[in-house]
């Protein structure tokens, strides 16, 4: 087998690994990016929104106000104060690097002040990421899907690779997961097809903590095709109605569009249901063309015209708040082993993440992470690769269907016990290798097993998880962790 040495390998390159990457190489380290598929890849090219930086000095209160607001309790404020603290800073780097911000910043969902800053309209998260790897030095391996960590003496020093040539394997002085979210557990997502909770199953594996997978975010306005329309939309003028032509958001909440994104995604699924259906109205919006051309191409794309009339939008699986828990530089508790991005939970986003605070997060603490995990370098001696699990692909099917109706926007008890039994029965195996297919298959069986068991302890409703049998929030918020077995904990 193929090996190769690095002192950071960095599995993801969206934006949090390309950064990572980008403050490793500055350090005088040398850097391996290893990218699921073909770069662009992950979910930063679909980043339609920009990056929330507050507007000033004053302004860091106001914006960790507008974060622990959405949270809904469980946002670790020391924890976002730091990583807005350090969002102008970075912002300015960026600007050095070349990222062509507009000059005014735009308001989106949740956020009591415009301090979302955009680069060419709704196409920020694809300039952002050209931007960064236009400026990076350093080798990469497109089409490498990691499969098993590799440890030695209780520390993370590699991962195997799966490759369009067979497996490779990759000794590291550490490993910084950036590997996105879990969004294919569900029939409709935004997410890439990529985005099967690959490194939050590998971290588990090797004894990390995952924390709060219950809560995932449905984005209120998707195309049926499951193509996101930007919630900076809402921020310009454009408006929801249902099937009869009404106006519906003010009579849910007083920041009406803009509130935030759990509100207004069980508002629309309301009125879908009572209705027959829910409608964005781009109209308002000036030069509609010009600011948002991705979103018109894509609802032109399925015979709607967003200039002339109101498109069809639903809910649809979006972002994970939850994942692998991590302190405020990215550090897992496993040696060796850091996460950052959707794969990691750092306290940013409690129950609900703030719009366009993912990618302030991943820039933020892909650097801290970066630096962090350079100062703690091991030089591997021989590692030796953790089990991996394969499962039928033709289980995945079901399974989504099974996660739409237990898990999704709307959950109760009864259903989420029926899927869990289900899942339960799903025959994975474990495997010494298998096509990408079997392992993504069975990383999505063992994410939605520990999801289910999350949200039937989760006996209230927060933030994006919500329980019909269960309509009220805790007196006090708590955190769920499942710790090395497969049994999850209620943790104040």
């Amino acid at each position: 087998m193929e090996r190769r040495f690095t002192d950071l390998l960095i599995v993801g390159a969206g934006v949090a690994g390309a950064y990572a990457a980008l403050s490793a190489k500055a350090e005088g380290a040398r850097v391996l990016v290893v990218s699921k598929d073909p770069l662009p890849a992950g979910s930063t090219p679909y980043a339609q929104g920009g990056i929330a930086i507050p507007l000033d000095d004053a302004d860091i209160e106001a914006h960790l106000e507008d974060t622990l607001r959405a949270g809904r309790g469980l946002v670790e404020a020391e924890v976002a104060r730091s990583i807005l603290r350090d969002a102008p800073r970075v912002f300015e780097h960026l600007l050095e690097l070349g990222v062509p911000f507009e000059p005014t910043p735009t308001r989106e969902g949740g956020h009591g002040r415009a301090r979302v800053r955009h680069a060419g309209g709704d196409r920020s998260g694809m300039i952002l990421l050209e931007t960064l790897f236009s400026r990076l030095d350093a080798p990469r391996l497109e089409g490498y899907m990691a499969t098993r960590l590799l440890v030695e003496g209780g520390r993370v020093a590699g991962a195997e690779l799966l490759g369009p040539d067979g497996p490779i394997w990759v000794e590291a002085g550490a490993v910084l997961l950036a590997s996105g979210g879990l969004g294919q557990l569900f029939p409709v997502t935004t997410n890439p097809p990529g985005a099967t909770g690959d490194g939050m199953v590998l971290a588990w594996q090797a004894g990390a903590t995952l924390r709060d997978l219950e809560f995932v975010q449905f984005h209120p306005t998707a195309l049926p095709s499951g193509d996101l329309i930007s919630e900076a939309c809402r921020g310009e003028g454009a408006i929801l109605i249902n099937a009869r032509g009404e106006r519906f958001m003010p009579g849910y909440d007083p920041m009406a569009e803009l509130a935030p994104r759990d509100v207004v995604a069980r508002a629309v699924h309301r009125e879908r249901q009572e209705t027959g259906g829910v409608f964005l109205d781009l109209r308002p919006i000036p030069d509609l063309l010009v600011r948002f051309p991705t979103v018109v191409a894509a609802a032109r794309a399925l015979g709607f015209d967003p200039q002339k009339a109101p498109v069809p939008v639903a809910p649809a699986a979006h972002y994970a708040m939850g994942g692998v828990k991590v302190d405020a530089q990215g550090f897992t508790g496993i040696p060796g082993l850091y996460a950052v991005g959707e794969v990691a939970s750092s306290g940013l986003h409690g129950a609900n993440r703030l719009a366009s605070n993912s990618l302030l997060e991943g820039l933020v603490l892909g650097e801290r992470a970066a630096v962090s995990a350079l100062r703690t370098l091991v030089t591997p001696q021989n590692p030796r690769p953790l089990s991996a699990r394969s499962l039928d692909p033709a289980f995945v099917r079901p399974l989504r269907a099974r996660m739409e109706q237990a898990a999704g926007l709307i959950r109760r008890g009864e259903n989420l016990e029926a899927a869990l039994e289900w899942v339960q029965t799903l025959p994975v195996s474990e495997t010494e290798m298998a096509p990408r297919p079997w392992l993504e298959a069975a990383h999505l069986a063992t994410l939605a097993r520990l999801l289910l068991k999350a949200a039937l302890l989760r006996e209230e409703s927060r933030g994006a998880h919500f329980r019909e049998d269960f309509p009220k929030p805790s007196p006090a918020p708590y955190h769920t962790e499942v710790r090395g077995l497969d049994v999850v904990h209620r943790v104040l």
